[in-house]
C-alpha cells in the first residue's frame, strides 16, 4: 500500500507558499515541508483538517492510494507518505 501526496500541486493551483500554509495552519515551516515531502509516517486528522480548509479542499484532492499491485506514475515517485 502506497499513500501518495499531491499537496505541491494544490499549493500550486492556489499560488501558496510553503510558509504562507505552514503559518495558517499553524505548524512549522520544517513540519510542513517535512508532509510535502513525504517524510511522514502518520498525519494528525487535526493537520490534515487544516491544510484542507485553508487549502479549499478535500483530503482527497491531496492524498491518493495506490495498492502495491499498481504501477507507480513516474511523476508521482517520492512522493508518498
Amino acid at each position: 500500500m502506497s499513500i501518495i501526496l499531491h499537496l505541491d500541486r494544490i499549493m500550486a493551483d492556489r499560488k501558496m507558499s510553503l510558509n504562507d500554509l505552514a503559518d495558517k495552519v499553524g505548524i512549522t515551516n520544517v513540519n510542513m515541508s517535512r508532509i510535502k515531502t513525504g517524510k511522514i509516517k502518520a498525519i494528525r486528522f487535526s493537520t490534515l483538517n487544516a491544510i484542507c480548509k485553508v487549502l479549499e479542499c478535500e483530503p482527497g484532492d491531496i492524498l491518493k492510494y495506490l495498492d502495491d499491485d499498481d504501477d507507480l506514475d513516474p511523476s508521482e515517485e517520492g512522493e508518498g507518505i
